[in-house]
């Protein structure tokens, strides 16, 4: 029999331990826990917000599996609290969770666009392409009042330098303006996650993302405004998702979509404890057979850090999701160009030298 959700609009069901803390909160035993404050199975958990003091917002990733050597992260945490997120340990290095604290406790970068543009004004900085974001989602709920992804748009279009954005919220159709005019001289492509088609899935997986409908209609969106779009396929989460992938793809394509990819899940650190909770309490009958296919595309793992190996898994059943990738990308046309975009129209506002050089 299925549990309840038991934190309303949640995706984690409770904080497993951080790795790097000796300190840990645990429940207590079941004859002494009249003594203990708990929290009520069906409360809603507020989000708070904390001020990042960082004084850098360009992350630098030498990992030959990405496409990207800079990447940029306005939020640390995100609300929309999906149970598979590859980024929720990393919660931890800020002394949280990587449970309900990833998704409830959110780091924001009120100064990020100030810090890009003074990035982008040294004289040391080669026009490149940055990706937005590598970690967390750039258009999560805060975004709506905050605006710090649309400021720091602002002074990609100011510099001419290119950006590529990954989400799976519609939030991204508000700066419709300046993608339109990044798009118009080649310096932004869009990417619009998938996972699931399913909205019962989808809003058990990613409870506070757009509905799969809302992101079609986002791609759409886009690509009738002249801006390049593509879907990404992730995770694939084998025994459950898998044989989605040629209408995720379908689906896509009949939206404007263009270039198309896949990762598979990989579930590191306290993330399987996370995700496994949730597969016991939503889909309890599925529990197995998606264990045993995670582990028969990771060498009996749940997780695999190996370049080259950790975005898609090895083995017959990793090649058979490769192959039903692959086939549907041919089909329906996907990936047939590649996407360069423009460098050559970088530039530093002459503004911005002089605020520079009289301080």
């Amino acid at each position: 029999m299925k549990g309840t959700r038991p934190f309303i609009g949640r995706g984690a069901g409770f904080n497993p331990p951080n790795r790097f803390e000796s300190l840990k909160m645990e429940s207590p035993p079941a004859e002494l826990a009249d003594y203990f404050e708990l929290p009520d199975p069906g409360q809603k958990i507020p989000t708070r917000f904390y001020i990042d003091h960082s004084h850098s917002i360009l992350s630098k990733n030498d990992s030959p599996d990405l496409g990207f050597t800079y990447s940029i992260n306005p939020y640390r945490g995100c609300e929309h609290g999906c149970v598979y997120c590859y980024a929720r340990p990393s919660h931890e290095y800020l002394g949280f969770s990587s449970g309900l604290d990833f998704e409830s406790k959110i780091m924001v970068k009120l100064k990020a666009p100030e810090l890009l543009a003074s990035e982008f004004s040294k004289s040391s900085w080669h026009p490149q392409t940055v990706v937005f974001s590598g970690n967390t989602d750039c258009y999560q709920p805060a975004e709506r009042k905050l605006q710090i992804t649309r400021r720091c748009l602002e002074v990609f279009l100011r510099f001419r330098n290119p950006v590529s954005l990954i989400t799976k919220n519609a939030l991204i159709q508000r700066d419709m303006d300046i993608l339109k005019d990044l798009a118009s001289a080649n310096l932004v492509f869009v990417i619009i996650t998938l996972t699931t088609l399913r909205q019962e899935l989808a809003g058990k997986l990613e409870p506070r993302a757009a509905t799969p409908r809302k992101r079609l209609a986002t791609i759409e969106a886009l690509s009738s405004h002249g801006i390049s779009v593509g879907v990404n396929v992730a995770p694939v989460i084998p025994g459950l998702t898998e044989t989605e992938i040629p209408e995720i793809l379908r689906e896509a394509s009949e939206s404007g979509a263009r270039h198309a990819g896949q990762t598979t899940l990989r579930l590191s650190y306290a993330l399987k404890d996370i995700f496994l909770e949730w597969l016991k309490r939503e889909y309890p009958e599925k529990l197995n057979k998606v264990v045993s296919h995670i582990r028969s595309i990771r060498g009996g793992r749940l997780s695999e850090s190996e370049f080259g190996k950790r975005m898609t898994g090895e083995g017959p059943l990793a090649h058979a999701i490769e192959n039903l990738f692959q086939t549907s990308c041919r089909k329906y046309h996907f990936n047939e160009t590649l996407v360069r975009l423009s460098t050559e129209q970088f530039f530093r506002p002459q503004e911005t030298q002089l605020s520079l050089s009289w301080g």
